[in-house]
């Protein structure tokens, strides 16, 4: 069995796979007692991670599972992969999880994409019928975008509200800017995709309150970062 580890900014997502998917599951950073239990799994042979959460978090993890004697192994951006091209000036700049992403996707979708990852930070990644990433865009997600509303005013509510079309609400009005600024993006995007067989593929904590403004042909997929490790697990 291959265990894969996506450690995000927020939360560690995991899926331990054989023939199958026997297990999944997330956690903060802080609290990793049920990917510790997972770790007793036997038949364990191979850990592959990708890490945008820092050097420390990252040791942290290698170091649970070297208690189990497993070697975790970090995958980082290249210029090729399992038929994705990065187009990256600098491809190994680009971020451990939108690369696994984009190979994740290109697995799912043979055609053009815009690959989203809506989670502490929305990425808005372009992915090319013929297999390549030919630029993305980076904005604050949901909750950042929140924080600064809080962080930046002295009255202004940092939780609660529901999306309106026309809100009446302080709390509202912030929750539906906040989320009609994530869906604009994605829109304004998408419509500069040159490819009539593209589509939005998903994912992230935020994906489904972000779905039902979407005007675009879309897929749901629950976490892309793990698809593509999943590919380059099984390539390698």
């Amino acid at each position: 069995m291959i265990l894969l580890i996506d450690a995000g900014n927020s939360r560690v997502k995991w899926r331990l796979v054989g023939e199958s998917i026997s297990a999944s599951g997330a956690c903060t950073h802080d609290a990793t007692s049920e990917l510790a239990a997972c770790i007793e799994t036997p038949g364990i042979t191979r850990v592959l991670g990708c890490n945008v959460a820092g050097s420390a978090k990252g040791d942290a993890l290698a170091a649970l599972l070297a208690r189990r004697g497993l070697a975790l192994e970090w995958i980082g951006a290249g210029a090729q992969r399992c038929d994705v091209r990065n187009m990256y000036i600098y491809p190994a700049r680009l971020g451990a999880d939108r690369w696994a992403a984009l190979i994740g996707a290109r697995g799912i979708h043979p055609h053009g994409a815009l690959v989203v990852m809506a989670g502490t930070a929305t990425t808005l990644d372009i992915l090319t019928a013929d297999g390549r990433f030919v630029g993305g865009h980076i904005l604050p997600g949901m909750s950042l975008m929140r924080m600064a509303l809080r962080d930046g005013t002295a009255k202004l509510p940092p939780m609660g509200g529901r999306y309106r079309t026309r809100p009446r609400d302080t709390a509202d009005a912030i929750v539906s800017g906040c989320l009609n600024a994530q869906a604009g993006a994605i829109e304004r995007v998408f419509r500069h995709m040159d490819d009539p067989r593209a589509i939005c593929l998903l994912s992230g904590g935020s994906a489904d309150e972000i779905a039902p403004l979407l005007d675009i042909p879309f897929q749901r997929v629950e976490n892309l970062v793990l698809d593509g490790l999943h590919r380059i697990a099984r390539a390698t």
